[in-house]
């Protein structure tokens, strides 16, 4: 029930950070809440040369946004869920997860098959390096910094003939004409909770909590906890090259998982899936999520994933 309350909700001040973060103050506004917006600035936000693994990789746009609820100066983060590292923060809890947008891979200047040969495509992603040089590997991928406007503007400046984006940070922000071509799955896999948002609050404020359930998706919820379970059993994060797509349909929570080499010559694909019990999503299968992704993480680690994920990460920190 809605009280006399202001709910803080701190967020990164860039243009998709703040559509984010004012989508979920419209949506507590139009539940009775009184809400304000805290911009945060993040150790991502402030280092904005060279690549994310060089300046510390997992929790770059999330630490300082955490760190300011369990202070007290803020009472929500929000974040990008694919920002945000798997193990749990101590004194929060992960709220809400609500409607996901499609978890799609954007090109945008040429469509790939049309790409000339040894084109220049630009990406802060390890995931999307590999698997755009597995899909094409005469391919020059290169690293790409900077919030959504600044790396169109890079790639209108002639620096890339192409660069990859989620759709979904594109179409929130209008720019969803920009797109040249949609890398869906199974052809490109996404990144671990990538179009959906991670709402968290301390884990002892029973209000915000009790404030924020109406925001949760329970589908979206279960497709993203099997993702983030796969990802942790692999030890991955952002300098690792791992996908993974989980989604409720036909009755079972479904989940597909890759890991590859960087130069995309080896890509280890599996998939499973469990029936939902009476083929509707329920609060009681978060475990089953969790233990999903954890099985289909364990099938590749049986057949070497471990080796590629390290020299991956050997790799993106240039040892």
């Amino acid at each position: 029930m809605p009280s006399d309350r202001t709910l803080r909700i701190g967020t990164r001040a860039s243009r998709l950070a703040r559509w984010q973060a004012d989508w979920v103050a419209a949506q507590l506004t139009e539940r009775g809440h009184a809400v304000a917006i805290v911009e945060i600035t993040t150790q991502g936000d402030r280092e904005q040369r060279g690549p994310v693994t060089a300046i510390g990789g997992t929790g770059v746009f999330t630490k300082e946004v955490q760190s300011a609820v369990l202070a007290g100066e803020a009472d929500i983060a929000v974040h990008s869920l694919k920002d945000l590292p798997t193990g749990q923060t101590a004194g929060l809890t992960l709220a809400a997860t609500p409607p996901r947008e499609e978890p799609v891979d954007a090109l945008v200047g040429v469509p790939l098959d049309e790409l000339p040969a040894a084109a220049r495509i630009g990406t802060g992603s390890q995931r999307r390096r590999a698997q755009l040089k597995a899909l094409r590997p005469d391919l020059q991928v290169a690293g790409i910094r900077g919030n959504v406007d600044t790396r169109l503007a890079k790639r209108d400046a002639g620096e890339f003939d192409a660069i990859v984006l989620a759709a979904a940070g594109l179409r929130r922000l209008g720019w969803g004409d920009r797109i040249a071509e949609l890398l869906a799955p199974p052809r490109m896999l996404p990144a671990p909770g990538q179009g959906s948002l991670g709402i968290e609050c301390r884990a002892d404020d029973d209000a915000v909590i009790a404030a924020l359930a109406a925001l949760d998706d329970l589908p979206t919820r279960l497709g993203v906890t099997a993702e983030r379970a796969f990802l942790a059993e692999l030890h991955g994060g952002c300098s690792a090259p791992v996908a993974a797509w989980g989604r409720v349909a036909d009755g079972a929570l479904q989940l597909d998982g890759l890991v590859a080499e960087l130069s995309g010559a080896t890509v280890l694909r599996g998939e499973r899936s469990v029936t939902l019990s009476d083929g509707s999503p329920r609060p009681d299968q978060v475990a089953a999520a969790v233990q999903l992704g954890a099985d289909l993480a364990a099938e590749l680690l049986a057949r070497g994933a471990a080796a590629i994920v390290e020299a991956a990460r050997a790799e993106s920190n240039g040892s």
